[in-house]
């Protein structure tokens, strides 16, 4: 592990799953640290800001900073900032993905949009949804955080923002963009910041959909940690590319 310049984290299944942490990563993080090497958290969730999640992991024992996480909703905000400068924004989230997309200078609109934005919002009501319908059908991109249909919580598995963006999908028979994982955005974006070669990078997550796919296609090092959404003989039925299969973090210590 040691040999790698650039230790990509997914965070729920992987390194906590909902308030719960998970020892084994916090304590891989930590050997991580004293080995000089600061992992980049990279989640789907576009729910909290990037000072929120710090400050979450902060409560497990983990100090990082703000530049070393990197969210769906940071994804989203570029690839539309990237591809549609001057678009207007309907959204379909929290403040934290508002305050993504106002931060890269995008306008937000609750009618006539350009684009749709959607991201995981606990307050979701049938009129956001329908809104959101109607403004695809009106001509307006489509574009998701992440397609996560569901994610691991203390609780169990709730459902996760692509479970409503394929009603949205559905409805309006209009596929949507994703620009969380498994979208290669998140990795290319840290690449950029580090200048790192791909072979000096690994992806350690839970979800074979998302997180794994993301690597794989990306090129780099990938590990399943067996501690969320996939079990290892899922994915092996699958022949997805995998570097290593772990059943816990500490696992890549030894």
């Amino acid at each position: 592990m040691f040999n790698y310049k650039i230790v990509c984290l997914d965070l729920d299944g992987t390194v906590y799953k909902g308030a719960e942490p998970i020892p084994e990563a916090i304590t891989f993080i930590r050997a991580m640290q004293q080995k000089g090497i600061e992992p980049f958290y990279i989640t789907n969730n576009a729910s909290m800001t990037r000072t929120e999640i710090k400050e979450k992991l902060r409560g497990f024992g983990v100090e990082t900073t703000e530049q070393q996480i990197y969210t769906s909703g940071m994804a989203a905000a570029h690839f539309v900032k990237r591809d549609f400068p001057e678009a207007s924004v309907y959204v379909i989230g929290t403040d934290a993905l508002r305050d993504e997309l106002t931060a890269a200078d995008l306008q937000l609109t609750e009618r006539n949009a350009d684009a749709v934005v959607m991201g995981i919002d606990r307050g979701i009501t049938y009129d956001k949804l329908a809104q959101a319908c109607l403004e695809v059908r009106a001509g307006a991109t489509l574009i998701a955080t992440n397609p996560d249909h569901a994610f691991p919580s203390h609780q169990g598995f709730l459902p996760g923002n692509g479970a409503f963006v394929r009603l949205v999908e559905y409805s309006t028979e209009t596929n949507a963009i994703f620009c969380g994982k498994p979208s290669p955005i998140m990795l290319e974006l840290i690449q950029q910041a580090t200048g790192a070669a791909r072979e000096e990078m690994v992806l350690i997550g839970d979800n074979m959909k998302t997180d794994l796919l993301a690597g794989v296609d990306f090129g780099i090092a990938t590990i399943h940690v067996n501690s969320g959404v996939d079990r290892p003989e899922t994915i092996r039925e699958q022949g997805m590319k995998i570097t290593r299969f772990v059943d816990k973090m500490t696992d890549l210590l030894a």
